[in-house]
């Protein structure tokens, strides 16, 4: 069954930086798009930042110039480097992989929790 581990989450001051991995089984190829979301009590989740097939990435407006998505199909794996991070970035954050096959195949990691303290 194909997995996704997420790893790098813990509890970090404002202004400090993390860096979040996410391997996956056979689910971070040069078929998927790959990407972070994450989810704040009483928030939906949201799109963190996403990498194409192609390497073009978005991210969302609150994290650009600050987050960096990156990933290497060789070894299946999807990082999010986190700097200058504020308390508004404490979430659960979720790694994606997703197939399009005619339709949009979404699947999820577990999530790693990242608190940022004031």
């Amino acid at each position: 069954q194909a997995q996704l581990v997420e790893s790098g989450g813990g509890l970090v001051q404002a202004g400090g930086s993390l860096r979040l991995s996410c391997v996956g089984s056979r689910m971070i190829s040069d078929r998927h798009i790959v990407g972070w979301h994450r989810q704040a009590p009483g928030k939906q989740r949201e799109l963190v930042a996403e990498i194409a097939i192609n390497g073009s990435t978005i991210y969302a407006d609150s994290v650009k110039g600050r987050f960096t998505i990156s990933r290497d199909n060789a070894k299946n794996t999807v990082s999010l480097q986190m700097n200058s991070l504020i308390p508004e970035d404490t979430a659960n954050y979720y790694c994606n992989a997703a197939l399009i096959a005619g339709l949009r195949y979404d699947f999820w990691g577990q999530g790693t929790q990242v608190t940022v303290s004031s």
